[in-house]
């Protein structure tokens, strides 16, 4: 037995869970995969039949919800945005429906979201006060959060982190934007005039972990940092990081011919995203401009340089 506190993840394996599970055993914790494959040490689900052993929650400090398929991956045909939605609310339901029936259980559940609920605001500033879109990312995410109900009737508290475009070097958006960009190759998308709402990595883990603790985090908290830039500045700002040029856009329609309804959801969409819960939480950003973020990640200087 281990006095450690333990939080259970599910999406141990993904982008963010791969970085936050080191993160946390630095911090103290007892990290405890959920996975569909038996491991040791772990909790073996299968949320498409509905199983999952609810005893192996019991006394559990939290638990940290990150499964669910990209959302940036191919067109949305009727079977992609079916298997998009199946992703995240049947997991999420058996989940939390399991937590409420447990005898002991967690004191948080931290059940990830995205600011695609938002949709596409143009200029518009957008707070967690803002209603969700009524497009297909607009009610994914509202179903989604939802999904975690039974749980917070349950006297469980529920966060859900409206995460940004998360940057690091590993994978994500910048993940798949460094190759061109090193080549020279990078420019803007469409006009180039849409926001982008980021955080790096290093402010993602720092917020799950307060997460934990702060019980004056509940709901919806928009996970980026406080100062979104239009998608030129990013490319620009990117290429200047790497010392090259940033001058070949791609067109509008290149990308909706590539991927349809996804680009003008997820590529050329407008949402100008600003942490006012983090805010009043005083919590303080490690990163909170751009190029100092993709200094710190791509080149290892910045904020003490």
């Amino acid at each position: 037995m281990t006095g450690l506190p333990r939080i259970a993840i599910t999406g141990a394996s993904g982008l963010l869970g791969r970085a936050l599970t080191p993160f946390l055993e630095s911090r103290g914790y007892q990290v405890v995969p959920v996975s569909r494959r038996a491991m040791m040490g772990g909790i073996q689900w299968d949320p498409a039949s509905g199983q999952l052993e609810k005893a192996a929650f019991e006394g559990l400090d939290g638990v940290i919800h990150l499964a669910g398929e990209n959302i940036a991956e191919g067109r949305w045909s009727a079977s992609r945005k079916r298997a998009l939605r199946d992703s995240r609310i049947v997991p999420t339901t058996l989940l939390s429906e399991a937590l409420a029936r447990v005898e002991q259980p967690p004191r948080v559940l931290i059940s990830a979201s995205a600011i695609g609920i938002y949709g596409d605001r143009g200029d518009a500033i957008v707070d967690e006060s803002s209603p969700p879109a009524d497009d297909f990312l607009g009610t994914l995410g509202t179903a989604w959060e939802g999904a975690a109900d039974a749980a917070r009737a349950a006297g469980i508290r529920v966060v859900h982190p409206r995460l940004g475009i998360v940057l690091t070097p590993e994978g994500g958006a910048l993940g798949k934007m460094l190759p061109t960009a090193r080549l020279g190759l990078g420019g803007p998308l469409g006009n180039g005039q849409q926001w982008m709402s980021w955080i790096a990595i290093e402010d993602v883990l720092e917020v799950f972990a307060r997460m934990l603790t702060d019980e004056t985090l509940v709901g919806a908290v928009n996970v980026v940092a406080p100062n979104p830039v239009r998608n030129q500045e990013f490319a620009e700002t990117l290429g200047r990081v790497l010392g090259r040029p940033a001058l070949l856009p791609v067109p509008a329609f290149a990308l909706r011919a590539l991927f349809g309804e996804m680009a003008d959801a997820a590529l050329l969409s407008s949402t100008r995203v600003l942490p006012a819960r983090l805010s009043d939480a005083g919590y303080t950003f490690r990163e909170p401009t751009l190029e100092g973020a993709l200094r710190q990640l791509l080149l290892g200087t910045g904020r003490d340089d």
